[in-house]
């Protein structure tokens, strides 16, 4: 019983929250899965192409550790289909989302060495090894960057900006007498002149006695 209660936000039980997850994670999938299989059908299709004879054993090595790469990308996209597949109907959603999780992140990191491998490729072909290398390591880069580096800087921005945020509204304005002022408001609030005066004058006559 205790797995049907709200826990969440969304007011959602554990059921509905994992049920969620699934949808957005195959909708995520299906981005992946385009870039996945244009970049499958055009290795596929290289190794029959007539310039493919001209390849040296380096480039050749090159496209069949890419072709192989794109391969486990693709079976590590669809593998939450058929993982949901297997297991619908058992109860299993919650963990059938977890690894599903873990499943589309194993296939982006192979996904960022496959797209650098056929740049890699492409630009070595038509330009030379030197510029093989660079568009392959610049590709590299900008995947780790898109895809590794900006959701951390993201995250923490966010976190950043919520604790901000918290430090700001729990500060408060201590000589506005009674009335505590967060301090977004502490410029913006002003006593009326005649309570600023007369708490003056008070102040004063204290200090007389």
């Amino acid at each position: 019983m205790a797995e049907h209660r709200p826990c969440t936000a969304r007011n959602e039980t554990p059921l509905q929250r994992a049920d969620r997850n699934f949808v957005e994670l195959l909708q995520e999938l299906r981005v992946t899965q385009t870039g996945v299989q244009i970049l499958f059908a055009f290795l596929l299709s290289l190794a029959f192409t007539s310039r493919f004879e001209d390849l040296d054993t380096a480039q050749r090595v090159t496209y069949v550790i890419t072709l192989l790469l794109a391969v486990l990308a693709a079976a590590l996209f669809t593998a939450p289909a058929a993982l949901h597949r297997s297991l619908f109907q058992q109860g299993a959603k919650p963990r059938i989302v977890q690894v599903s999780s873990r499943l589309a992140t194993t296939g982006l990191s192979v996904l960022v060495f496959a797209f650098s491998g056929s740049v890699l490729l492409v630009v070595d072909v038509t330009t030379g090894r030197a510029g093989g290398i660079a568009a392959g390591a610049a590709t590299f880069l900008v995947c780790i960057g898109l895809w590794g580096l900006l959701p951390r800087l993201v995250r923490r921005a966010g976190l950043r900006e919520e604790a901000d945020g918290t430090g700001e509204t729990a500060e408060e304005e201590p000589d506005q007498g009674d009335v505590k002022v967060p301090a977004p408001l502490r410029h913006a609030v002003r006593q009326p002149s005649g309570l600023r005066g007369a708490a003056g004058h008070r102040e004063a006559s204290a200090r007389h006695r």
